[in-house]
């Protein structure tokens, strides 16, 4: 093969010896638009796709990591563990759906919060992460984002909360559903105290989630494209026998019909809700 090699340059070499150059995670495909994408170059674009702006999907970690300021990042309630009271099975038992969860994700729970600054300013902060049990709400979830709460509270800094859920852990029965209570009067006495909360809402964000803190914002901020709802635009529309909306559920569409306040890329959440911050710190003042 040593005189065909001659022939052709190796750079349209497409042979495995030319392929075994290139480590492992160089490259990455856009789910949207299925660009070809160098991974270090989608990472300082904050995992946006620089062909078609699809926002891919991020774990609350590496969320949280983008928007406070570097270094400032101090976890709140990751000594939470959660607990298999019911002794749920379903296909599987439910503790070892967490086991594999906290194998695949390196976390404990669907919910990382902590407290830190933006762009200088102290606020406190949570986000869910959908490789969880798709995000979804149990105890530890509930109890984590009160924790979160009121640190905000106690410290009189604004709380904020990236929500991504397919709704109530069922697996933790009327448990789960006990948390839409639990988190709604946590923010309740945030707004009685007059501490800010603003939501942002990423794809998807449905279920529980959505039906209690996800809208309970003083801002409802949603990222691009984000789905939103309830339940899934499927089942409403073999629920109601009617065809729906084009883009119904989506980002642009609650925003059209008065139910966000604003959607924001991801590439400039970090301005946009420090300056909104901002003007919520100087009307305290």
């Amino acid at each position: 093969m040593s005189w065909f090699k001659k022939l052709f340059p190796s750079r349209i070499l497409t042979s495995s010896e030319s392929r075994r150059g290139v480590p492992e995670g160089v490259w990455t495909k856009c789910p949207e638009c299925q660009a070809v994408l160098y991974r270090a170059e989608l990472e300082r674009n904050l995992e946006v796709c620089p062909k078609c702006s699809h926002h891919i999907r991020l774990s609350g970690r590496k969320r949280l990591e983008y928007f406070f300021d570097k270094g400032t990042f101090e976890e709140l309630g990751r000594e939470i563990q959660p607990v298999d009271r019911l002794k749920f099975r379903d296909t599987k038992k439910y503790k070892d759906r967490i086991s594999a969860a906290q194998k695949d994700t390196g976390e404990t729970d669907a919910l990382v919060a902590g407290q830190g600054t933006l762009e200088g300013l102290p606020i406190v902060a949570c986000a869910f992460d959908f490789n969880f049990i798709g995000g979804s709400m149990g105890a530890v979830v509930g109890e984590r984002y009160v924790i979160a709460a009121e640190r905000a509270l106690a410290k009189r800094i604004p709380f904020i909360c990236f929500a991504t859920s397919g709704g109530a852990r069922m697996q933790e029965s009327v448990i789960s559903l006990m948390q839409m209570a639990k988190t709604s009067a946590a923010l309740g006495r945030l707004s009685q105290a007059g501490v800010p909360f603003i939501s942002i809402m990423v794809d998807p964000t449905y279920g529980g989630v959505s039906a209690s803190l996800a809208m309970l914002g003083d801002v409802n901020v949603a990222e691009p494209r984000a789905m939103i709802g309830f339940t899934g635009p499927r089942v409403i529309a073999q629920t109601v026998r009617e065809t729906l909306p084009e883009g119904f559920q989506t980002a642009e569409f609650l925003l059209q019909h008065g139910f966000i306040d604003m959607i924001v890329d991801r590439r400039e959440m970090r301005k946009t809700v420090a300056r909104v911050v901002g003007k919520f710190m100087h009307a305290a003042r």
